[in-house]
This record gives C-alpha cells, structure tokens and sequence, in this order.
C-alpha cells in the first residue's frame, strides 16, 4: 500500500478513536475529582445539570466519595441543594424564557415529547411527578423546565424536588460509604433496577399515606 494510503488509513483510526464530544465532556467532569476545587465543581455541575448541561453529576459524586468516603454523606448534600438550585433556574426558564431559552435547549436534546408528557404528569399527579422526576430516565431538566411552563407552585416544586433529588444522592453516596469501591461497579451495572425498586417503595408510600388521610 503507498505511503499516502497508509497515512490516510491511520487518519481515519485515529479520528475514529477520538472520544465524542459527550465523552470529552464526561472525562473533563471526571477529572475534577482529583483537583482541588472538586466540591465547587460538583456544586457547579449539579447546578448546570438541571438545566442545560447534559452529565449528570451522579459522575463526579461517586468519585469524590470513593476518593474519600467519610465525605460521602456531605458530598451528597452538596449535589443536592446545587440540583435544586438548578432545577429552580430551569423553573424560571420555562416560566419567562420558554420560547429563547427552554425550547432551543429540549430541541437540541431531542425530548419536546417528553416536555408535554411531564406536563400531563404535572396536571395528574404534581408530588408522584416530581417526587420520582430523580429515578426516572427522563432528564431532570425537563421537569425543571415544564414546572415553569405549566405553572407548577414554586413551594411545592422546591420542597418536593429536595426530597426527590436528595434521595437519589444520598442513595448512591451512602451506598459508597457503606460498601466502598465494589459497589460502584453494582451501581453502574444496576441503578436502573435501584431505581424502579425505589420508585416502587414510593409509589406504594404515597398509596398508603392517600388511605391513611382518608
């Protein structure tokens, strides 16, 4: 094969070796977890993530807590209140920059349905909504963003979403803190099953409590 042949065939391996642009975006978020500033970062990417940005900070949670797990409880409270931060300035997106803001950022995600089924979500159910919006494969954003759209109580978004979200961190932090490195493998491999386990307990809570108060 001539020279320039074989050039242009190790061009086209690498270029096809690359990373992605996601994947790029997934190793920059990794790599704070062994710079200092890991905990503003994980603050600042919980914030990002409930309103644009697409990594979740599950990511950079699980690292800073098998980097330290003693923390892990605390690094959870940290991607807690920066989520809910978060989710409250995609409220106000979808409230008052809908159309310039909240539209083009779902469009690029490709989930305009899934905007007008969390709508209906809303209108049926706010609390069963919201209260399982963390667990669900739905992007946070979107709820964050239709809770301003469709006019959800800003109270009532806030108090449910700490709950919602909360659970969802401390459910992996403190299963890190419990167990160490070897469950952050089990939580890869099975937080899909974690999570419709979870739902399920609270979707049967919300059930009990309805006949309790009535």
């Amino acid at each position: 094969m001539p020279a320039t042949q074989d050039t242009a065939v190790a061009t086209d391996a690498a270029a096809s070796a690359r990373p992605g642009p996601i994947r790029r975006l997934y190793d920059w978020t990794l790599s704070w977890a062994d710079r200092p500033g890991g905990t503003w970062a994980l603050f600042t990417l919980a914030v990002a993530e409930s309103s644009f940005f697409p990594i979740p900070p599950d990511v950079l949670l699980m690292a800073l807590s098998l980097g330290r797990p003693k923390r892990a409880l605390w690094f959870a409270t940290v991607t807690m209140l920066g989520s809910v931060i978060g989710g409250i300035l995609g409220y106000y997106i979808g409230l008052g920059l809908f159309e310039q803001v909240g539209r083009p950022v779902l469009e690029w995600y490709g989930v305009m349905d899934k905007f007008e089924h969390v709508g209906q979500l809303y209108r049926e159910n706010l609390v069963l909504a919201l209260g399982t919006a963390g667990f669900t494969p739905v992007p946070y954003k979107v709820f964050t963003i239709a809770g301003g759209a469709f006019q959800v109580p800003l109270l009532q978004f806030v108090l449910i979403s700490l709950v919602s979200r909360g659970a969802r961190f401390f459910l992996v932090a403190g299963l890190i803190r419990m167990f160490g490195p070897p469950i952050k493998r089990f939580i890869d491999r099975y937080f899909n099953l974690l999570t419709i386990v979870f739902v399920v307990l609270l979707v049967t809570g919300f059930a009990v409590i309805r006949l309790v108060t009535h």
